[in-house]
């Protein structure tokens, strides 16, 4: 799946351009704990997540995330827009519950990093 059919399915915004929207999205994992991002045994390429922090981008780099969608329509700083930026992460808000964002994602093929969203 390419990034812009996960902007599409989760009726996204991108919080910073210009992006590779033929960014492959193989794998996605849904966390609010960057802990468990750093332990998870398979590596994911989209983090979905509430967090909103610089932590969030400084473990998704950590942990070569591709791309990171804030849930429940929640926005970064712009400190995180900045840093993400930087690292030539792109950035997606929705609406959706994560709930539902991953079950969309789910229901479009995309795998999550244990096997399933």
């Amino acid at each position: 799946m390419q990034l812009w059919e996960v902007k599409e399915i989760l009726e996204a915004e991108l919080l910073w351009e210009p992006i590779d929207l033929q960014l492959e999205i193989e794998m996605a994992e849904a966390a609010d704990l960057m802990s468990d991002v750093l332990n998870r045994r398979l590596g994911c390429d989209l983090l979905i997540t509430g967090l909103v922090n610089s932590q969030v981008i400084r473990t998704a780099e950590m942990a070569d995330i591709k791309a990171i969608a804030f849930v429940r329509g929640k926005m970064p700083d712009q400190e995180a827009i900045t840093l993400a930026k930087s690292k030539g992460i792109p950035l997606l808000t929705t609406k959706l519950l994560m709930y539902e964002a991953c079950a969309r994602l789910a229901m479009k093929g995309l795998t999550g990093s244990s096997g399933t969203i």
